[in-house]
């Protein structure tokens, strides 16, 4: 429990730094809520340097996930996250891991190289992603329908292999 609230209060600093809370006229941000259209965002890959584009994923089940590498939570869930994409091989789904990392693709290879890890991990330099979905900790994940429509917001670690979240999975993708 106290390495999440650690976790919490890190990122909540970074978001602070970052100007995050706030647009530059002093307005509060929308935060990306369930039944409501998910804010398109643009992010690197780690892998190849791409840009991907959210909107560009329309008909497509996305699990939108904001990691750290720092973030204990964060390493746990990746395991299941790895068995959840291997299980969705070949079906209308698509796993966008951001990563909110300040030393970027070197801190995420190193972590996949230390542990065997392997996600389709992505960067938001601008931490504009970070701005658009109001997040508030990681890890923090959003559950895409294939309308763009975020159909559950997670807060904190998740268990992604379990036959609930496949079977949940499954129904969006009809």
């Amino acid at each position: 429990m106290t390495k999440r609230i650690i976790c919490l209060f890190m990122v909540w600093i970074l978001l602070s730094v970052l100007g995050c809370t706030k647009s530059e006229s002093g307005k509060s941000l929308p935060v990306a809520k369930e039944n409501s259209q998910a804010p398109d965002i643009s992010v690197i890959s780690v892998t190849d340097g791409s840009t991907l584009k959210l909107s560009d994923l329309k008909g497509k089940v996305v699990l939108l996930n904001f990691w750290a590498t720092w973030c204990p939570p964060c390493r746990q869930e990746i395991p299941s996250m790895m068995k959840l994409e291997k299980a969705m091989i070949g079906r209308p789904f698509q796993m966008v891991a951001v990563s909110v990392d300040e030393g970027g693709k070197p801190v995420i290879e190193s972590l996949f190289k230390e542990t065997g890890y392997k996600l389709p991990a992505y960067l938001d330099l601008e931490g504009k992603a970070v701005k658009s979905y109001g997040i508030t900790g990681v890890p923090e994940s959003f559950i895409l329908d294939k309308n763009g429509v975020i159909v559950k917001k997670i807060i904190g670690g998740f268990d992604w292999d379990s036959p609930d979240v496949a079977s949940f999975l499954e129904g969006l993708m009809k």
